[in-house]
């Protein structure tokens, strides 16, 4: 049996809150990432692994010493470093002759690879490079996708989804507009992809909305898809799957429009709309002449039923 598989009895209660932390919860915890650099990792790589642990911070883990490992032939180095540490997340570094500049992203899920894809770096700046002001530690990025084949292709798909799970960061109820300091851009184009970082300016625009400029603040990649490990379509469902009690429960009798208008069923009993008392009105008063005609049509009719 693995010394990390054995039931864990806690001694202290620091070692019972460490593992509380670690059960399974409704809501889980932010998804953290491991950054591991390769037996043969160069300086570009390195550099790389450094500038997104920048904008991973703080939730993020970058191993500086050196792992001899290879995610798509062997995967229990990754999984046993997942359940040290606690991340479903990462990023792998390394450099050879037959795949220079390489580097491996994916996820876990039960402390087991998910799915991952392999990129190669063709042309990297990085933080150090670009000399503007850098965002706060912690700060939220807004991710943009540009081209069709993000949307279009399987392996763009997976990968979109991949980023989107590696960057977003806390999930948040409220946005400021202040609080919305740098963007991640990634555009597929010509089998290429490029990511690119900007720091958010508002400038003075005359009116209450303000005026926005983009200013690069790096890392700048242009990346290059190469092999790819995918989860099967019933292991990917199991993975999305809600928890029953976060599923919202179906309220009866309302429904909602293309726009977001709610609407509601009400069910009354059937109306006698002639006892309905309405608005009395002088010239809708009934005559003396009216009034006994009525009286004796109603005295009739009583006479008819007896």
């Amino acid at each position: 049996m693995d010394a990390l598989d054995r039931v864990v009895k806690p001694k202290t209660k620091r070692a019972k809150r460490f593992l509380e932390k670690r059960e399974p919860k409704l809501s889980e915890n932010i998804k953290n990432a491991m950054l591991i650099k390769g037996g043969n990792a160069n300086s570009t790589v390195t550099q790389v692994l450094r500038d997104v642990y920048a904008l991973k911070k703080p939730y993020g883990i970058l191993y500086k010493k050196k792992n001899i490992t290879r995610p798509f032939e062997d995967q229990t180095s990754l999984e046993f470093f997942s359940k040290k540490s606690d991340c479903s997340l990462f990023m792998f570094g390394s450099h050879n002759k037959k795949r220079p500049n390489n580097l491996v992203i994916g996820r876990m899920y039960d402390y087991h690879v998910l799915d991952m894809i392999e990129l190669g770096i063709e042309k990297f700046v990085s933080l150090k490079d670009i000399k503007n002001s850098k965002c706060p530690e912690g700060t939220k990025p807004m991710l943009i996708f540009a081209g069709d084949d993000f949307d279009v292709t399987e392996d763009y798909r997976r990968l979109k989804s991949l980023l989107i799970d590696f960057f977003r960061g806390p999930t948040v109820s409220n946005i400021r507009l202040a609080g919305l300091e740098y963007v991640l851009h990634f555009t597929a184009l010509n089998g290429k992809i490029y990511f690119r970082s900007y720091k958010l300016l508002l400038k003075k625009s005359g009116c209450r909305t303000p005026r926005i400029e983009l200013e690069e603040m790096g890392p700048s990649l242009d990346l290059v898809l190469r092999r790819t490990h995918l989860a099967s379509d019933d292991l990917y469902k199991l993975s999305m799957k809600m928890p029953k009690a976060l599923k919202p429960k179906k309220k009866k009798n309302i429904s909602h429009d293309t726009f977001g208008t709610t609407y509601g069923r009400i069910h009354m009993q059937k109306q006698d709309l002639s006892k309905l008392q309405t608005r009395k009105m002088k010239g809708l008063k009934k005559r003396p002449a009216e009034r006994k005609a009525e009286d004796e049509e109603n005295k009739s009719k009583r006479i008819k039923k007896n």
